[in-house]
């Protein structure tokens, strides 16, 4: 009798919570459609679902970058292979960081990541898309070799700079054929008013001298300028926003 009362207790719950999903199903969708907002304005929250898309707006961005022309010389190849070296840090940036779109149509994006989730172990970041990564790409001694040295000394010259609690831009693209629209220095803007209060720097690092003027804009100085070693001249600036 006491097992009859137990199933039949629990066929009712099911029985409930069935007919309250059917009855709010609409406002359930709602609430799902909500938490995709920003907590940022009206920016646009990426989950896991837009790390594909993240991906190829990030790697028609870079097509012209020095450090990724170093990796892959070869345009058919970066055509095809770049957008791929992008599933790591945005992988990583939506679950350890704050990765946003300009919109839902995601003319740009971006990913910042907050003190003590800046530097990856190499695990972690084989955890985060690097598997995958070497899966789309091929096992490429050469680019992978580049890659890697030039990693590594960024994140020297990183720590180096920049040894106490920031935040770091690891990583802000727009479509090219949006670019010029004034993407970037929103998707930049819309952390200030979040991260000012706190009272902490920003760093971020770029390998385009084009993008100098558009970070300065915005408050940030050039800490280093620096060519990156056993490269073909492949330029480094090091650049900072103090707290306001």
């Amino acid at each position: 009798m006491i097992i009859l009362i137990i199933l039949l207790d629990g066929f009712i719950k099911v029985y409930e919570f069935i007919w309250v999903y059917k009855y709010f199903k609409n406002y359930f969708w709602f609430i799902f459609f909500m938490s995709m907002k920003s907590d940022i304005g009206d920016f646009f929250k990426l989950n896991p679902e837009h790390v594909k898309m993240a991906c190829k707006i990030a790697g028609d961005a870079f097509q012209e970058d020095p450090f990724t022309k170093f990796v892959y010389p070869d345009e058919n190849v970066r055509k095809q292979k770049l957008q791929h070296a992008f599933l790591m840090p945005y992988t990583y940036g939506i679950r350890h960081g704050m990765t946003y779109a300009t919109s839902s149509n995601l003319e740009g994006v971006i990913i910042w990541l907050p003190p003590g989730k800046i530097y990856a172990s190499t695990w972690t970041m084989m955890k985060y898309g690097g598997f995958r990564t070497i899966f789309k790409v091929g096992f490429n001694i050469k680019a992978l070799k580049r890659s890697i040295a030039v990693f590594a000394y960024m994140e020297a010259r990183h720590k180096h700079l920049v040894p106490y609690d920031h935040w770091y831009i690891q990583n802000l693209a727009v479509k090219p054929k949006e670019q010029g629209k004034g993407h970037g220095s929103s998707l930049i803007r819309a952390m200030f008013k979040r991260i000012d209060p706190e009272g902490l720097p920003i760093y971020l690092e770029t390998n385009n001298e084009r993008n100098i003027s558009l970070y300065r804009r915005h408050g940030f100085e050039i800490l280093e300028h620096s060519i990156i070693p056993n490269t073909d001249n492949v330029p480094l600036w090091c650049m900072l926003r103090k707290p306001i």
